[in-house]
């Protein structure tokens, strides 16, 4: 009996986080997790030891490198877009933003980096260690106009979208507050409450904020050292450009930390194990 009220409850307790926001930050998470995970400690492995895994090993390092840096700065664009209309069009957030139509941005985002990336790194995919000059060696190769193209994809159009999206928001957030502490005097309860639902929509997009910013410091030394010319990114770039812009993908979740009570408890849940407890259905982390 406990346990069937345990399964009848655990659906409706978890329903509180199913939001189409927070499917796009899963995602978000999913991709800076594999960044940590796969990318950066090859990455730190490949600067200070000699590459013995060999090409085929090598070309998947780089593909995984590529696919997770896209499906990140996708996540990103797609949750500005989220943000905009949640406070440009309240209204009708509910109605345009549905959790099915989340999930099918999310996979279109998915299978598209997926496509770009397999179409960028294409000789690479026929030919693995085309760029590889010596035993022992990891590159990431590719021609300039291969890196110019990159540029565009994966930085400056995903931020143009970013940054017009985010000045409108901030426009249209700057509006709401000074309308609603013109009008705090006559605030009802029914009032409050949206007031309470403004100052949310206004934190988020502070958030989106210091993303944007984060986002602008991590991948600016990387693509400017593109545009200057070096072919084997690996061996020829500074150990910094590297990091930083690797470091984009774990800097995201401490931002979440940092903003939202209710993240830092759900991964302590989650951490601690406490999620695996029959009484954790009962539990309130919003």
């Amino acid at each position: 009996m406990r346990q069937d009220q345990f399964r009848s409850n655990k659906p409706s307790a978890d329903r509180q986080l199913h939001t189409s926001t927070n499917l796009l930050l899963l995602s978000l998470s999913v991709s800076d997790f594999l960044m940590g995970l796969l990318v950066i400690p090859v990455d730190i492995y490949v600067r200070t030891s000699c590459w013995t895994l060999g090409d085929v090993f090598c070309f998947l390092w780089v593909y995984m490198s590529f696919l997770l840096t896209s499906v990140s700065v996708g996540n990103m664009v797609l949750i500005s877009a989220d943000r905009y209309v949640a406070i440009c069009d309240p209204l009708h957030y509910n109605t345009k933003v549905t959790v099915r139509r989340v999930q099918l941005c999310v996979c279109l985002c998915w299978f598209s980096s997926f496509l770009y990336c397999s179409s960028t790194l294409k000789d690479q995919l026929v030919h693995p260690g085309r760029y590889i000059s010596c035993y022992g060696e990891c590159v990431i190769g590719g021609d300039y106009y291969a890196g110019v193209i990159d540029l565009v994809v994966t930085f400056l159009l995903p931020l143009s979208i970013i940054i017009t999206l985010y000045m409108r928001v901030f426009v249209v957030a700057v509006s709401q507050a000074r309308a609603m502490s013109s009008h705090v005097t006559s605030v009802t309860l029914q009032h409050s409450v949206t007031v309470r639902a403004k100052k949310s929509e206004l934190k988020a997009a502070r958030t989106l904020g210091v993303l944007v910013l984060v986002f602008l410091v991590c991948f600016c030394p990387f693509y400017i050292t593109t545009l200057a010319g070096d072919k084997n990114l690996t061996s020829s770039f500074p150990e910094y450009v590297s990091y930083f812009f690797y470091f984009n993908s774990c800097l995201n979740p401490l931002i979440y930390s940092l903003f939202y009570p209710w993240f830092r408890r759900a991964v302590r849940h989650v951490v601690t194990l406490h999620i695996l407890q029959p009484d954790s259905c009962e539990d309130n982390i919003l």
